[in-house]
């Protein structure tokens, strides 16, 4: 398969197919409803899905990361990219950067130009925006907060850089924004 022709999709995790604002580790995490189905209908529609998800907490010896990999590929995600290191570890993978998608980008042949993320933190939109690729943010988990500080011009910087391509009220919403 070349995934160069394909849309492919990044999805954060927490707080955009369930949870909250805050990090459930495998186990514990719920998806919202319908986001099984929604996901169904992205891969039934040809697209290439990937997770991409900071979780600091495998670095603090609280989760394994194989246990999110499997979480998330049994929630029938193709690939899954995982950030471990916490907030001010100076890689270059954690978002706000771009370093997940640019990973995926080398390993899998994309024009990220032509990739969407959906994601509930400004964080993921800055990392969309910082590759080049369409930025859907949903108003779950923190989505709805930091969509008011970015309007109340809370943000400064790169930050005020961002422009959202769609705002979705939750991932059921933003798959049928994609699908059309």
């Amino acid at each position: 398969m070349d995934v160069l022709t394909k849309k492919v999709i990044f999805i954060d995790r927490d707080g955009t197919i369930g949870g909250g604002d805050q990090v459930d580790y495998p186990g514990q995490f719920q998806l919202f409803p319908q986001v099984k189905e929604s996901i169904s209908k992205l891969k039934q529609a040809g697209k290439f899905i990937c997770a991409f998800t900071n979780q600091p907490g495998i670095s603090r010896g609280e989760a394994q990361k194989e246990d999110f990999l499997n979480e998330l590929s049994l929630f029938g995600f193709n690939e899954v990219y995982i950030c471990p290191h916490q907030h001010g570890e100076g890689c270059n993978c954690r978002k706000p950067s771009a370093g997940m998608l640019h990973q995926a980008a080398k390993e899998l042949n994309l024009d990220l130009t032509k990739c969407i993320v959906i994601g509930d933190r400004w964080t993921d939109m800055m990392a969309a925006q910082e590759a080049g690729c369409i930025k859907i943010l949903v108003k779950t988990g923190s989505g709805k907060n930091d969509l008011v500080k970015y309007e109340n011009n809370e943000y400064y910087g790169k930050w005020l850089e961002v422009s959202l391509d769609y705002i979705a009220e939750d991932f059921n919403d933003a798959v049928t924004w994609i699908l059309k």
